[in-house]
């Protein structure tokens, strides 16, 4: 009787997914390269760490990845190997995510004679056990997030220059009295924040494995109005640390990302910092705020929003986290 085959020994599925970009290769290969970059450039991508750099090993990087794939968080830690000369990106998993057993692949970036550039995107992976539905959930993941990255990278390459002018990042800050696992608590108990936070008037919070957060929210405006946004957040407990990514973003925005970060000052008091990135949508800008608005008015703006809920925020989980220290 021949042997059965297995997911170490069938041959992996391959696939390809390619889109042809206006700008030039190296601006393409930057954006794939910049792992810091990709949850604002990548939709399905909401936290990455770079684990290891070896840049003498021929650019080789470990990488963590947190992505959603199938309406599902699922992490992974890969190995890729970056080589500028080709313009290529080879990437293997290291540590997969089932139902996945194993997964690689690579990117190309390939000049074109008319000055635009095609970008392919290849995929081969094996399948846990022999479930033809798992083989199938893998295979929508990847075409649904390939299609969703290429389509991103696309557009983030053909802003050029503007896309400087539509990024930012700024922080708020609170000095607080009072312990980090304290003000940590109140940051990652957030189905407790509408009945803490005056701005947050309902809030959905699930918690399929520890650490992993998806966040359904109305957020109340100073007029009376209420706003939702959806968010995914990876909780690091050990590092009294909390990053995020927003799935559901104003029309002004194409992207938000943002990081609750507590650090020891030394004295006994600890900051806790609050950091947003945001990538603004030209035409959401002009939709949201009338034809003549400028891009700067645009920041202005977010940045209020976005400050002043978080620094909301912060001062309750000052206060929450004093009163701790001083009950103890």
């Amino acid at each position: 009787m021949a042997p059965t085959a297995t997911s170490e020994t069938r041959a992996p599925h391959v696939t390809e997914h390619s889109i042809t970009v206006a700008a030039s290769p190296a601006v393409i290969y930057d954006l794939v390269a910049d792992v810091s970059a990709w949850p604002q450039v990548f939709g399905p991508t909401v936290h990455v760490e770079l684990l290891e750099e070896a840049p003498e090993a021929g650019g080789e990087q470990l990488l963590r990845i947190w992505a959603i794939a199938n309406e599902k968080v699922r992490t992974w830690t890969s190995r890729r190997t970056l080589d500028p000369a080709s313009r290529t990106i080879t990437f293997r998993q290291v540590v997969s995510a089932a139902p996945v057993a194993s997964m690689g692949g690579e990117w190309r970036v390939e000049p074109l004679e008319d000055g635009r550039t095609r970008v392919v995107l290849l995929h081969d992976y094996r399948a846990t056990g022999d479930d033809p539905a798992a083989e199938e959930l893998i295979e929508q993941a990847v075409d649904r997030n390939s299609r969703a990255e290429l389509a991103a990278l696309k557009n983030a390459a053909e802003l050029g220059d503007a896309r400087e002018e539509l990024h930012f990042t700024f922080s708020d800050s609170e000095v607080v009295a009072g312990a980090a696992g304290d003000v940590y608590a109140f940051l990652d108990r957030a189905d407790l924040w509408p009945e803490r936070l005056p701005h947050v008037a309902r809030l959905d919070l699930t918690e399929d494995e520890p650490g992993v957060q998806q966040m359904d929210m109305d957020t109340r405006s100073p007029d009376g109005s209420t706003h939702n946004t959806t968010s995914v957040r990876v909780c690091f407990e050990d590092r009294n640390m909390i990053v995020y990514k927003q799935l559901r973003v104003p029309v002004a925005m194409s992207g938000h990302t943002g990081r609750w970060v507590i650090e020891s000052l030394g004295d006994g008091t600890v900051r806790a910092t609050s950091w947003h990135t945001v990538t603004l949508d030209p035409e959401g800008v002009r939709a949201a705020l009338g034809p003549e608005a400028t891009l700067a008015e645009a920041r202005a703006l977010v940045r209020k929003a976005l400050g002043t809920n978080s620094s909301t925020t912060l001062r309750h989980a000052k206060q929450f986290a004093e009163e701790a220290r001083a009950g103890s």
